[in-house]
């Protein structure tokens, strides 16, 4: 899941203000964080490479240390304690640990098979990334539309006033995701758009991936807090 996973961070933002928009949305992203880390650190190498040959069902990644399961209690436990730290609140910590668990449990049913620790031990996890990806993309865009709904009637019932304008930005960030997802569910952009073979001599499809989740934190980040409140409230 891409997209889903930022919607935990809009609704942890709206119920507990104490925390900062930006923190909760590296916090419900953290593992896939993680996973580009320890891929430039060689501990869990994506293929394929190239960005223009990649697809959700041929990408291929042993996330041992980012998404297996045992690692995750060690991702609570640093979670908590930096929400702790940051914001001198436990309820923050516990908020942490919740975002994480959140996008693991979402991940065991639109995301990339996982595993107990390690590809030699018990699978966790549909992986419907390799053996159906439009079911994994149906299920991230019924959670994304869930999630945001309640997002924004929440916000309504507090008299949160947003311009059509900027629902709309908040929302394409969403949309965005789904449509990226689609597009490279089964076939390439190379095979797509007919894109000629060449070799750049180095990784290019990490760096795509890095972008896209940048950009969408960026966007997020700077649509969300703007809005206003009704006098009323």
């Amino acid at each position: 899941m891409l997209a889903g996973h930022f919607t935990t961070a809009l609704i942890a933002k709206q119920k507990f203000p104490k925390g900062t928009l930006l923190y909760f949305l590296i916090i419900s992203q953290l593992q896939d964080f993680l996973w580009f880390t320890f891929h430039y650190l060689g501990i869990e190498p994506t293929n394929p490479s190239d960005a223009f040959d990649a697809t959700l069902s041929n990408m291929v990644v042993d996330m041992l240390y980012s998404h297996d399961l045992l690692p995750q209690l060690f991702w609570l436990a640093t979670v908590f304690l930096l929400g702790r730290f940051l914001f001198k609140s436990t309820k923050i910590g516990l908020v942490s640990v919740a975002l994480v668990s959140i996008h693991f449990v979402l991940d065991l049913f639109s995301g990339h098979m996982h595993h107990i620790f390690g590809a030699d031990t018990i699978e966790v996890g549909l992986g419907l990334y390799a053996s159906n990806p439009y079911v994994a993309i149906l299920i991230e865009a019924l959670f994304s539309i869930g999630a945001l709904w309640y997002f924004f009637r929440e916000e309504a019932k507090k008299g949160i006033i947003r311009t059509t304008k900027n629902r709309i930005a908040i929302i394409s960030v969403f949309a965005y995701g789904i449509i990226f997802m689609l597009l490279i569910a089964t076939k390439s952009f190379r095979e797509l758009f007919g894109i000629p073979e060449f070799d750049l001599g180095f990784n290019t499809n990490m760096p795509t991936l890095i972008f896209t989740y940048g950009a969408m934190l960026y966007c997020l980040n700077y649509f969300v807090p703007k809005f206003t409140l009704d006098k009323k409230h």
